[in-house]
């Protein structure tokens, strides 16, 4: 009887030790199980043992590794507004990190990959990218996520103004000059590298000639000239300026907010600058 009892005992002393052996509990331990777990697409799993590392450890420096890991295990899992959040949160704890540049890099896409890619949807997470992008080379210019950042920068600034151009597009069948210009001026200002750039310039033009402006008009063609010498849109400019000048409205005429079948474009704006 004392051997059996003797026996159970040293089995129930065993079974922590050998559960302790499947479960780590030390911060290298756990954040390597997670890695694991991460790499075997067992996300749950993985996201239990890196919150143990963070909530369990939180002065061991494995802890910092384990808080952008979590990060990186929404951003692998398309849970991009989690992502974000967990990138931002990051940023906020250790704003001298070595690895800022990527967090930066990651915060930017996870907003970009919630964006919709057509122009004439609503455009808010891309300007908001835009935003987190802006200047990224100059804080980070041994990054190597820079020419990245570059392509999806140009790539998001062409969005944004193709979305300006349409407004003016439709402002232009209108014949709301007021608006058109507002419009143009705006996309030339703020996305004078883009593609929809040389388009606005001529539509800039077009404005200020049927609005009688045409002194300014010809100096908006000089522009384009220096910007697209060869572009159709120059063409159709001249075209615009051989009729005769109109002029300015004594009142605003008020243009209903437009709208694109198909895509839900509106804007308040009305045909005042």
């Amino acid at each position: 009887m004392r051997t059996l009892t003797t026996l159970a005992l040293l089995l129930l002393l065993a079974a922590p030790a050998a559960h302790a052996a499947k479960n780590p509990q030390n911060a290298a331990d756990l954040y390597a199980q997670g890695l694991r777990q991460l790499g075997n697409g067992s996300y749950t799993k993985a996201l239990e043992s890196f919150n143990r590392v963070r909530n369990y450890h939180r002065d061991d420096p494995v802890s910092v590794k384990a808080q952008l890991a979590i990060a990186d295990l929404h951003y692998r899992r398309h849970d991009f507004e989690q992502a974000k959040f967990a990138y931002e949160e990051f940023a906020k704890l250790h704003p001298r990190h070595d690895n800022l540049d990527y967090v930066t890099w990651r915060i930017g896409q996870s907003i970009y990959r919630r964006a919709s890619k057509l122009a004439g949807r609503d455009q808010s997470a891309t300007r908001s990218a835009v935003n987190v992008w802006t200047g990224y080379n100059s804080r980070f210019p041994e990054s190597k996520h820079g020419e990245d950042v570059d392509r999806l920068l140009q790539r998001s600034r062409n969005r944004l103004a193709t979305k300006e151009l349409q407004i003016a597009r439709y402002y232009q069948r209108e014949k709301a000059w007021g608006a058109v210009r507002g419009r143009t001026e705006q996309l030339v200002r703020r996305y004078p590298d883009t593609e929809p750039a040389t388009e606005a310039l001529a539509m800039l033009g077009t404005a200020l000639h049927a609005w009688g402006n045409s002194e300014e008009a010809l100096s908006v063609r000089e522009r384009l000239i220096a910007a697209a010498p060869d572009s159709s849109h120059l063409r159709q400019l001249d075209r615009a300026l051989a009729r005769p000048a109109g002029t300015r409205p004594d009142d605003n005429v008020f243009v209903r907010p437009y709208r694109i079948r198909g895509l839900g474009l509106q804007d308040p704006a009305a045909a005042g600058p």
